[in-house]
């Protein structure tokens, strides 16, 4: 194990250093307990934290959404028409087409890198009826679609 480098009271972003957490249980990397300049508290990876990969505790990513969406004048006129976002059945199109940035093949699979495991997902009426992690992608893949069957009438 190497030595941890002290970020206490470093800023990074919208993030200030508490003091040291834990140890990600996964990769053995220093957990730092970070205060937000928007006040709420974050528990991030150190190497995240000097990489510039984590800035926020989730607030800075909300606003440039907010700011997006607000210049987007098509996003902008279907404000409102939750039917343009969901089946007859309630059902997520996120949840039944595949996204351009979906890596993993599968609809409602993905890979986090942080914790070096699978997820699958998804989610009926506003719910989410499946969101498990997994060690692999094939046991991912098969919760994803026992749950389809279940849910989707796949």
């Amino acid at each position: 194990m190497s030595k941890r480098i002290d970020l206490t009271n470093r800023r990074f972003g919208r993030l200030v250093v508490l003091q040291f957490d834990s140890r990600n249980a996964v990769n053995q990397n220093a957990m730092w307990l970070c205060q937000c300049d928007c006040g709420e508290r974050v528990v991030v990876d150190g190497v995240r934290l000097r990489s510039g990969t984590t800035r926020s505790c989730g607030c800075l990513r909300r606003e440039l959404s907010k700011k997006r969406v607000q210049k987007n004048a098509q996003f902008q006129h279907y404000v409102g028409q939750t039917d343009q976002l969901t089946t007859r059945q309630g059902i997520a199109y996120s949840s039944v087409h595949q996204s351009s940035r979906n890596k993993s093949g599968v609809v409602g699979v993905s890979f986090d890198k942080q914790t070096g495991k699978w997820f699958a997902r998804l989610m009926v009426n506003k719910k989410y009826v499946l969101m498990k992690s997994f060690p692999t992608m094939v046991e991912a893949s098969a919760a994803r679609k026992a749950a389809e069957k279940q849910f989707l009438n796949k």
